[in-house]
């Protein structure tokens, strides 16, 4: 009876041992989740988003492992990001925290923000105003941003929110993005610390890269807890559910 008992608790430490593993390779070297704590995307991403970042799409460097450990520089199996990608990187000045943001800039462009518009090689990229949206926030007051659809050049577009082209981000520098470096701004530009920020983000290295943000597994409502599912029937987003990111 002892010996079927000790059988039993062996394998079952060795299904958790082998489900962990097959988790931590999936994780490393396929997709990984991540949540969004914060509106700096809006509205492409929602706070309370759940979404799958695809390891494979940059190749992989020491970021691509849990706790980032120093085996090794650069990336093996690289593939260089496209722009418009919406993308999680480690911040640059501590290598450590999360960030996801839309990489607008590549290697060698100049970017600059003049009056609200972005200027990519020293030319305006259009945009188009597509309605004033009136957000509630939680204090229980409201403002208004105005929603655009922007179109980088390539063609790739995508939705951007400005509460006006006067804030402290509207009107930049010129920055000249370096070989092997990236510049990433959130599409909630007004309420975005990104690349504009030198001090904090500013250029991002392709070995911080950690994924392409690909598709949404899971939304809740701003302030819900995923642990109270007994809420999910109405606190989930069920239409943003497998949703592709764009």
């Amino acid at each position: 009876m002892s010996r079927e008992k000790t059988g039993g608790w062996g394998e079952t430490f060795r299904t958790v041992i082998y489900a962990v593993l097959i988790a931590v390779v999936v994780r490393t070297f396929a997709y990984e989740p991540f949540s969004i704590p914060s509106g700096s995307m809006l509205p492409t991403l929602l706070v309370g988003d759940y979404l799958f970042v695809s390891k494979m799409s940059y190749g992989y460097s020491r970021h691509s492992m849990p706790f980032s450990p120093n085996f090794f520089d650069g990336r093996i199996l690289a593939d260089e990001p496209e722009r418009g990608d919406v993308a999680v990187f480690k911040l640059p000045s501590d290598g450590e925290t999360d960030y996801i943001k839309r990489l607008v800039g590549m290697p060698g462009d100049r970017i600059q923000v003049k009056a609200g518009i972005l200027y990519i090689n020293d030319e305006p990229v259009k945009r188009e105003k597509v309605r004033d949206v009136i957000i509630q926030h939680s204090g229980g007051y409201s403002s208004k941003v105005t929603q655009y659809v922007e179109t980088l050049p390539g063609g790739r577009q995508h939705l951007i929110w400005e509460r006006s082209d006067n804030e402290f981000l509207d009107n930049t520098p010129l920055y000249v993005v370096p070989a092997g470096h990236y510049f990433a701004m959130g599409d909630n530009r007004d309420s975005s610390q990104d690349s504009r920020v030198m001090s904090v983000v500013g250029f991002v290295p392709f070995e911080n890269l950690v994924g392409r943000a690909d598709v949404l597994f899971f939304s809740l409502e701003e302030g819900a807890s995923i642990l109270a599912f007994w809420n999910w029937p109405t606190s989930v987003r069920w239409g943003r559910i497998f949703d592709g990111i764009e």
